[in-house]
This record gives structure tokens, C-alpha cells and sequence, in this order.
């Protein structure tokens, strides 16, 4: 998190259409891309939960119409 906040605050320092800023932006996207990946990735290797099969919680529907 100490890399993107750096480079926001590179590129927000930099003055405006400089090499340097354009360089830190595109940074900032490539880590927050790589960020959100592994994000999406953690995300999709958590196990689904079991659906309740015996108890009263999660096993009966009310219909009351």
C-alpha cells in the first residue's frame, strides 16, 4: 500500500504533462490492476459454504401470503 500511496503522491507532485507524472500514473494503474487480480483471485479460491440440511436456520421457508 506504501508503493501506490508514493505514487500518488509523485504523480500529484509533478508538474503537469511531465514525463515523470505520466510515468507514475501508468505505475499506479499497473499496481492497482495487479492488486485488484489478486484480489479477484483470493476471492474466487474461498470454498462455498454447505447449505443447511437439519435445524431451523436456513432449512424452512416461510410462505404467509
Amino acid at each position: 500500500m506504501d508503493s501506490i500511496s508514493s505514487a500518488v503522491a509523485g504523480a500529484s507532485a509533478a508538474t503537469p504533462g511531465s514525463v515523470q507524472a505520466a510515468a507514475s500514473v501508468l505505475v499506479l494503474k499497473k499496481a492497482l490492476d495487479m492488486q485488484s487480480s489478486s484480489a479477484t483471485q483470493l476471492i474466487a479460491s474461498l470454498p462455498q459454504p454447505a447449505l443447511a440440511t437439519s435445524g431451523t436456520l436456513g432449512t424452512q421457508v416461510n410462505t404467509f401470503v
